[in-house]
């Protein structure tokens, strides 16, 4: 540091900025500097005597913000409110929007840690950094010589710096080490066109530290960006990782093609799956730790142009097994969807695409249900999430294990409740009308658009209309929408009518109040953090099932549904729109086949 940096870093010069930014009172700032060489000495016994920042000490102490008593005072708090009131501008750095080689190839990694600067965006002849010390002049000074470029300095976390640092150049070294040790003069292009090698070259080998080192930083970083999927896609000459975070695909890194096969037979060897196999598709799964609990990974491969591709769904019990009340229902429909499920028997069908949290529902709902006195079954293929409450059995069609088979197996099980991943076929959807008329609660997936088609649906397999008026208990549709990131919502004034004509009856006339996004630190300025599901809860009701015939009119069931209090997915929306916690946006894009 030099003698600025020391002074603007004291514990009275940065204690006097956070007072009049307003994120500390006088009396928390008094409080700290009288209790921070008390904390110093206890941080520095633990970190084994070395120097603590005095911005370290005060995090430490977890105080809340004084213009925000909600909010707690951490160092993004700190780093903003400081930057504020020096007049730098304060990054949030995104990884998603990083480019790996400007972040690694600016400059050397012993320099960019020694001096805590990170490069983060190169246009039009001008170097972006993030650093933590802005004051830090004969730094900048060095970075103009060496990119010959303006430099333009934003400020940004200690820690956060440190962290990007270490994943960004390590996990470069692991790959440039790694594609080292190939010779690229042999090609291959997977599928689509075989270049004939004319001898051997040996290609990086799947068990070399660093691919194991790429591999689980792939881990890491899917985990720490909340990532539900992780693809591995290869191309031509490259291969292109992308992480679908909140719904939406990221492309977060080109890999050299050289080491793609390394990187698939360490995922294989992983997922205990056939390594010499890469023409057909396979399916296994991965089981490992993230801050203490334990994460499952479903990984698919599948055969395409330029080699195999791998697809891995990370399924965090967090997001699996959630209380009913924060998925979204409203009131009213929690209320109607337990009248469902705590049935004695009968079939509950929930229904949506694929990737509209039908599982959790699911997993969500037997949770719940599971006690000692009941005895809950699942058969899926393959099973998601696994869990000591229930009874799991896999689907296995190559040794004669299918929903339908098993279904006529477990029936001698003596189960409860019956959860079938999905009723797909004739077979299947016979099996589980013959549990439920013989007094067992069925639970089970169905893809349809909306609640009413479940019905048409299920005509469609070719039940006959008589089993399922006598079997069918209730359907339930959903889809998830973004929710408002909390820590930056703001309202503004729109018109009912405006809604009216893209598509939302709000039931309300002249300007409304609703809801958005700024854009923060926390959501990385999308103004989303997190998704919830909206719901569309049919009754299977006498009446409903008079109009269950041979020629069921699908309209005439959703009319008469909706008479007896059924509320539309689009109708759920917009009251979740009016109660802030999504936007019309997300409502359209996902109901618009509802309109």
């Amino acid at each position: 540091m030099n003698a600025i940096s020391r002074e603007r870093f004291s514990p009275k010069s940065v204690l006097t900025d956070l007072v009049k930014q307003g994120a500390l009172s006088q009396d928390q700032a008094q409080k700290v500097f009288s209790m921070r060489e008390s904390v110093e000495k206890k941080l520095r016994r633990k970190s084994g005597d070395k120097k603590v920042p005095f911005i370290d000490i005060l995090t430490h102490l977890g105080m809340a913000r004084h213009d925000k008593p909600s909010e707690p005072l951490d160092e993004d708090a700190v780093y903003q409110s400081l930057a504020m009131a020096w007049g730098y501008e304060y990054m949030k750095v995104n990884p998603l929007k990083l480019d790996m080689e400007t972040v690694t190839k600016t400059i050397p990694k012993h320099f960019a840690m020694k001096h805590l600067v990170l490069p983060v965006k190169v246009s039009n002849g001008e170097l972006t950094v993030a650093t933590s010390d802005p004051f830090n002049t004969e730094v900048i000074d060095d970075l103009k010589r060496v990119s010959q470029m303006r430099v333009r300095t934003v400020m940004t976390s200690r820690s956060e710096i440190e962290r990007y640092i270490n994943e960004f150049f390590g996990f470069r070294s692991s790959i440039v080490a790694a594609s080292s040790q190939y010779d690229g003069a042999g090609i291959d292009l997977g599928n689509l066109e075989q270049f004939v090698k004319l001898s051997s070259y040996g290609e990086v080998n799947s068990s070399d530290h660093h691919i194991v080192n790429a591999v689980n930083h792939l881990f890491s970083y899917a985990f720490d960006q909340r990532a539900s999927d992780i693809h591995i896609e290869p191309k031509r000459d490259v291969t292109v990782i992308r992480m679908r975070i909140d719904g939406a695909l990221h492309n977060v890194y080109d890999l050299p093609k050289a080491i793609h096969s390394a990187v698939i037979t360490r995922i294989k060897a992983m997922s205990r799956l056939d390594m010499a196999e890469k023409r057909k598709p396979q399916d296994g799964r991965i089981k490992t730790d993230k801050d203490g609990t334990e994460v499952e990974i479903r990984v698919s491969t599948v055969p395409v142009a330029f080699g195999e591709k791998v697809v891995m769904r990370v399924l965090h019990p967090e997001v699996m097994f959630q209380n009913l009340e924060n998925l979204g229902f409203t009131d009213e429909d929690l209320e109607r969807f337990e009248g469902l499920v705590n049935r004695p028997h009968g079939i509950v069908l929930v229904c949506g695409p694929t990737g509209s949290g039908k599982s959790t529902t699911l997993y969500s709902t037997l949770r719940r249900k599971a006690s000692p006195d009941l005895n809950i079954t699942t058969v899926e293929d393959p099973i998601e999430m696994v869990h000591e409450e229930f009874n799991q059995i896999a689907v296995q069609p190559q040794v004669g294990i299918t929903f339908g088979t098993i279904l006529r197996n477990i029936l001698r099980q003596d189960p409860d409740i019956i959860m079938i991943g999905e009723m797909r076929d004739l077979e299947t959807a016979e099996n589980a009308a013959q549990a439920a008329m013989t007094g067992h609660l069925v639970l089970s997936t169905l893809h349809t658009n909306d609640a009413p088609s479940a019905i048409t649906r299920l005509l469609d397999l070719g039940i006959p209309p008589y089993i399922i008026q006598a079997t069918l208990a209730g359907v339930v549709a959903q889809r998830l929408v973004k929710r408002i990131c909390p820590h930056c919502t703001e309202s503004y004034e729109m018109s009912a009518e405006k809604l009216q004509g893209l598509g939302l009856d709000t039931g309300r006339e002249g300007g409304l109040t609703l809801h958005r996004g700024a854009g923060c630190l926390k959501c990385r300025g999308t103004g989303y953090l997190g998704r919830l599901a909206i719901f569309e809860i049919l009754s299977f009701s006498d009446e409903i099932r008079k109009l269950t015939t041979k020629s069921c009119d699908v309209a005439e069931v959703r009319r008469q549904a909706c008479i007896e209090g059924m509320v539309s997915l689009r109708e759920s929306g917009v009251r979740q729109l009016l109660e802030g916690k999504t936007t019309w946006e997300e409502l359209l894009r996902v109901t618009w086949e509802n309109q």
